[in-house]
C-alpha cells in the first residue's frame, strides 16, 4: 500500500499472528488519535472497528499489515491480509456467524462480532476479499 496523498499523519503496523500482541497496533492509534486531540467519540469508532479488523487478521489469516491514514476530515485505516479469504461477505457480516476455531473459541474469541462491530463503529466500511488471497478491509471515520 502506498501512502495516501492528503494525509497529514500516515502509521504502518506488521499485525503479527499471534493473539498476545493482538491489540497493540489499535492502542497504538488510540493514543496517537487522544494526542491529536481528536474527540473521544471518534476515537472510540476508530480504535474498535481497527481492533475488531487486527483480531480476524490474527485469527483468520496469521497476521496481515495495518496501514492508518490520519486526514483533517476522517481517519482511514486499510488492513491487510494473505489469509484464505472470506467466500461469502453477506453471510459473514450476520452477528454470531464465525468460521474461527474452536481453540479460538474457548479463549473467548470467534464469537462473530468482528465483521458487524467494524460496520457499527466506523461511518463506512468496504471489504474486499478473495479467497486463497487475502482480504482487504478499509475503514473510515469521519472526524
Amino acid at each position: 500500500m502506498s501512502d495516501d496523498i492528503g494525509a497529514f499523519l500516515t502509521l504502518h503496523y506488521v499485525i503479527p499472528g499471534d493473539l498476545m500482541a493482538a491489540g497493540e497496533a489499535s492502542s497504538s492509534v488510540r493514543n496517537k488519535l487522544i494526542q491529536l486531540g481528536v474527540s473521544s467519540q471518534k476515537v472510540k469508532k476508530a480504535a474498535i472497528s481497527m481492533y475488531e479488523a487486527e483480531i480476524n487478521a490474527v485469527i483468520h489469516a496469521g497476521g496481515g499489515e495495518a496501514f492508518v491514514y490520519i486526514k483533517p476530515e476522517k481517519i482511514v485505516i486499510v488492513l491487510e491480509d494473505h489469509g484464505p479469504g472470506i467466500p461469502d461477505i453477506e453471510q459473514a457480516m450476520q452477528e454470531g456467524f464465525s468460521t474461527a476455531p474452536e481453540r479460538i473459541r474457548e479463549m473467548g474469541f470467534g464469537a462473530g462480532m468482528g465483521l458487524p462491530n467494524m460496520k457499527r463503529y466506523s461511518d463506512r466500511l468496504d471489504i474486499k476479499s478473495e479467497v486463497g488471497k487475502g482480504t482487504t478491509i478499509t475503514i473510515e471515520v469521519d472526524i
